[in-house]
């Protein structure tokens, strides 16, 4: 969408932005192996993405090494734009950027939310990737600072479908929650299994599970099962009321989900700054680069997630959030049907 409208415009002069898809496949050897195929072509100018914090972990030094911008809508591992001492915060790569907010503020929002409603007792579960990983031990810490008790720390392994074993472990410990850091395939299962074997207390987790998806596979029983997601809800932000009309009029197959207007606004910081950049230029090339990459750092734009600007370290200076729970929609249309909805939105 945002590629059309660019081109629509006519703002990009003599230049065609052309929008290229790639799929990492959610695996850091497919990313990086993608990553290698951009830096390949000379008339790449940047890059959205990518989803999962492990995967940019294996893009980021390829693409930094050809001097290739990456605007990230989603990722949240602290790691990627302050390395991995957070006493010693050191940007590991200059051509990273984000515009989501960092797990490092997610997990403790989660956590203080936890102990708003009351939750004392909380069992962890990851799936130790960077994401869920860094996620889960940013709630624990936070979680017990706040007075609460982590009653266990598990571990499941991404392909798992079944996770009886782990739920066993932590049912006997009675926990009031379980938190879990990865994402919504292992998650709703994850959900539908505890509730089923007696263990009746909300999953809670981050971006990563607040999807429609969740909910079809954790089932009715998901009811009151909690996310915390960066930003607020589109519906909600008149920034987002364009961006979500002009949404619609496109008619896409999909809805814009989780992070559509995140990437939104990551594909606009990049075009924005090719305006600036190529004007006078006749050639993508290590000057061009270097003065788009210039322009990203000094971006500061209002897009459909409110305003966007970027520290020292390539995060959004915006870190804005937002508390999920699945309950009945009020709409008209879905009357009775569990969906998301916005409980709390916030800074930490």
């Amino acid at each position: 969408l945002a590629v059309d409208q660019a081109n629509e415009s006519g703002e990009l002069g003599d230049w065609t932005i052309e929008f290229v898809p790639e799929d990492d496949t959610a695996k850091p050897e497919v990313g990086a192996q993608v990553a290698a195929k951009m830096a390949s072509d000379d008339a790449v100018v940047g890059v959205v993405g990518t989803l999962n914090s492990s995967v940019a972990l294996s893009v980021q030094p390829v693409l930094d090494k050809a001097g290739i911008v990456m605007i990230s809508p989603a990722n949240t591992n602290p790691a990627l734009t302050q390395g991995d001492d957070p006493a010693n915060p050191k940007r590991p790569y200059e051509h990273y950027f984000r515009v989501a907010t960092t797990d490092a503020i997610q997990g403790p929002f989660a956590a203080a939310y936890a102990k708003e409603i009351g939750k004392v007792n909380a069992a962890v579960i990851h799936d130790n990737k960077a994401y869920g990983k860094g996620l889960a031990e940013a709630f624990a810490k936070q979680f017990e600072a706040d007075g609460g008790k982590i009653v266990a720390t598990e571990v499941i392994n991404p392909d798992d479908k079944d996770f009886n074993a782990v739920i066993s472990k932590i049912k006997d410990l009675n926990p009031d929650l379980i938190y879990y850091g990865g994402e919504y395939p292992q998650a709703g299962p994850l959900s539908n299994q505890a509730k089923a074997a007696g263990l009746n207390v909300p999953v809670f987790g981050g971006d990563g599970i607040y999807d429609g998806k969740y909910i079809e596979l954790a089932g009715d029983t998901s009811a009151g099962d909690l996310a915390t997601s960066v930003g607020a809800p589109p519906e909600k932000l008149d920034t987002a009321k364009d961006f979500i009309a002009a949404y619609e009029a496109a008619g896409f197959d999909d809805g814009y989900s989780a992070y559509g207007p995140q990437a939104y606004d990551a594909a606009n910081v990049i075009i924005e700054s090719v305006k600036t950049a190529m004007e006078g230029r006749d050639a993508v090339d290590d000057e061009a680069k270097a003065a788009i990459l210039e322009a990203v750092q000094a971006a500061s734009i209002t897009g459909a997630t409110g305003a966007i600007a970027f520290d020292m370290y390539g995060d959004n200076t915006t870190k804005i959030l937002t508390v999920y729970k699945v309950d009945k929609s009020t709409k008209p249309e879905d009357a009775g049907k569990l969906t998301w909805v916005d409980v709390k939105t916030g800074e930490f």
